[in-house]
């Protein structure tokens, strides 16, 4: 049984990561680690997500013996744990959405000494789906008169970024498989026909919905679509405390659901 940390604990993700993690046979929920300035410092992490109390409070400080971290937090908070890992050897799985170019470049960093699961969906169906749209991106690549990608999200209200990460890198597999270069993130007003050389992203916000996402080949004649839609939070939570699972004893480097997955 491994010590667990969750980080952005008191988060809509790392409630359900509390929830979920404090119930799995393999796993000791050792440290629940949130900001200082979170109101809800000292409580007992069970509590504040919605089960019975599981005798970890709520902490602005990491504990020692922790053997691997999960981050479902924001961008900033994120760093603050990569560094404390990094310090400390701790295997790390960030699920955070949202970094900049130097955010990625400081994980990659880190990798040269700690394993880090790195993916911007951990849901388990999605990443599936990714690699049927690898697949169905390869075979496409050189059909007669092309075929068109358009990609589009549906996320909840609070979501900050956008196009969501998961698009994003549905993108990049897509064309790295097809040699596409353009990226064009929604249209309007009179911009002329479709470019044969991109890939189209949609984002939709709109109330509680926990992540859609569409993947459309359009040829002349016919369309394939790949679509998956997670019903709650749980599916990117157990994705998580899968990979976390998946990191202890794993060399240094940068590792996704891919690896986790036996699909790579």
């Amino acid at each position: 049984m491994a010590n667990l940390a969750i980080h952005g604990a008191a988060g809509r993700m790392g409630k359900r990561l509390i929830a979920l993690g404090s119930q799995d046979p393999d796993l000791q929920l050792t440290a629940a680690v949130e900001s200082a300035h979170c109101s809800q410092l000292g409580s007992d992490a069970g509590v504040v997500a919605g089960v019975d109390a599981i005798g970890v409070d709520l902490t602005d400080q990491w504990p020692e013996g922790i053997e691997t971290v999960i981050d479902f937090s924001v961008p900033e908070a994120c760093m603050r744990a990569l560094q404390h890992c990094e310090s400390a050897g701790i295997p790390l799985v960030v699920a955070t959405t949202g970094l900049n170019e130097s955010q990625v470049a400081d994980i990659h960093a880190a990798a040269k000494t700690i394993p880090i699961c790195w993916a911007p969906n951990m849901s388990l169906a999605v990443n599936l789906t990714m690699k049927m749209a690898e697949q169905a991106a390869a075979a496409l690549k050189d059909v007669p008169q092309g075929a068109d990608v358009e990609i589009m999200e549906r996320h909840h209200r609070y979501k900050e970024d956008s196009p969501s990460g998961t698009a994003l890198k549905f993108g990049e597999i897509i064309a790295n498989a097809m040699g596409l270069h353009k990226h064009v993130h929604g249209r309007e007003g009179i911009c002329g026909a479709r470019g044969r050389d991109e890939i189209g992203y949609h984002a939709i916000r709109t109330g509680d919905d926990p992540g859609q996402h569409t993947i459309v080949f359009g040829m002349l004649g016919e369309t394939i679509e790949l679509r998956v839609a997670a019903s709650n939070r749980d599916c990117y939570a157990q994705g998580a405390l899968v990979a976390a699972k998946f990191l202890i004893g794993k060399s240094p480097g940068i590792y996704n659901m891919f690896d986790v997955l036996g699909l790579n």
